[in-house]
């Protein structure tokens, strides 16, 4: 196993099995489990199954994978998520008590009654995770309208649909995968574009679900095109992925550029991660776009939306990503306005225009708070005039 994957796993488990502890022991303590065995008891083996489930059904996915192990892994992720908000909502509370011995500003009724508030902390969780398990199944179309001041041969506009980080795998699985197709075809776009992270971590899993018959009956005129992301990269395995996609028509642009119609060029960038899971960086994107005629339309597409400046310096006129889900629970959005110059939407960058969409699928809990799944529908105007939006 690579050294970065190995000490990456390592650092997550510690942090999962230290959350798991917390959660566990406060709970205990707000629900006095003490004074009661048989209810102690109960507690813990709740936890205890919650808590295992996840990494359990990650392990059984790669030694016996089955229904019950893809029904355990979606039980272990729904925990995740509310793991994720029982830390969040019990550690301010427990920094507000921590505050208040010194302040004695918190009324009574906050301090004597733990059960009640730890009773509300997981009524307030559940409902954040419920309504993020719905959202993040009801995804909406984003639209775009934007104009690249540059003729495109016989083309005046392009209809693009791109989808980004889909994560499929045994959560976000092929049936999921019907239904976003289904929306991409009613769109009617000229080219389909997917920026990355089509897959959630093991590549066979495009076979094993039939995935492949179902990205072929996405039939653009222009083709669909993508570029790898770093979760390719997690079953160490990019070349096999590539070469899945490419038997559902879906070309994979790692480095390289292609041009469409005669009328733009589209350039696709490897992942910026491949050097950490590799040992070998991608190409500079000068290198990547030697011989692109700069007088049509460049389209870059670059899973992470780091480097923007790159796109600008070498004359793209419009770059897509994703990556970034947009914190997919909120306040991670706090976290990944502060990692990026754009994580959602778009931006103007001297000539460069960027789209940087948060997703449609989901990383680890299947629940989105604080945005929303998206297919990115853009309308591309080609012109000479001034271009805007």
């Amino acid at each position: 196993m690579n050294i970065t994957l190995y000490l990456t796993i390592t650092i997550m488990l510690s942090i999962y099995c230290a959350a798991n502890y917390y959660i566990g022991w406060r709970g205990w303590q707000s629900l006095k489990l003490k004074t009661s065995l048989v209810r102690g008891k109960c507690y813990l083996l709740v936890i205890s199954i919650a808590a295992l489930a996840y990494p359990l059904a990650r392990l059984g996915e790669i030694l016996f994978p089955s229904r019950f192990i893809d029904n355990l892994a979606h039980a272990g992720s729904l925990w995740l998520g509310m793991l994720y908000y029982l830390c969040l909502l019990t550690l301010s509370i427990d920094l507000l008590h921590f505050i208040n011995k010194r302040w004695n500003f918190l009324p009574l009724t906050a301090v004597n009654y733990p059960t009640a508030i730890a009773t509300v902390v997981f009524c307030t969780t559940l409902a954040l995770v419920s309504y993020g398990t719905w959202n993040a199944r009801h995804p909406v179309t984003q639209n775009y309208d934007i104009t690249i001041s540059k003729a495109a041969g016989s083309l005046e506009t392009l209809q693009v649909v791109m989808v980004s980080d889909i994560h499929l795998g045994n959560i976000i699985d092929n049936r999921r995968l019907t239904k976003i197709i289904n929306r991409i075809n009613q769109l009617e776009p000229d080219i389909v574009l997917l920026p990355g992270d089509m897959i959630d971590g093991k590549v066979d899993v495009l076979v094993n679900q039939n995935m492949i018959d179902n990205f072929a009956r996405l039939k653009p005129p222009l083709g669909t095109y993508a570029v790898l992301g770093n979760h390719e990269y997690f079953d160490q395995k990019p070349d096999l992925a590539i070469e899945y996609l490419k038997q559902g028509n879906v070309h994979v642009l790692r480095d390289e550029w292609a041009l469409i119609a005669d009328s733009f060029y589209l350039v696709g960038r490897d992942d910026l991660s491949k050097q950490r899971y590799t040992g070998t960086p991608r190409q500079d994107l000068a290198a990547v776009m030697a011989g692109v005629d700069h007088a049509l339309p460049i389209i870059l597409l670059d899973h992470q939306p780091h480097s923007l400046q790159d796109g600008v310096e070498q004359g793209a006129d419009l770059q897509l990503s994703g990556h970034t889900h947009l914190g997919q629970l909120f306040p991670n959005s706090l976290i990944t306005k502060g990692l990026y110059d754009l994580d959602w939407g778009y931006l103007r960058k001297e000539s460069l225009q960027i789209i940087v969409s948060c997703g449609i699928g989901t990383w680890g809990p299947p629940i989105r708070v604080g945005n929303q799944p998206e297919i990115v529908n853009i309308t591309i105007h080609f012109t000479k005039a001034p271009s805007s939006i």
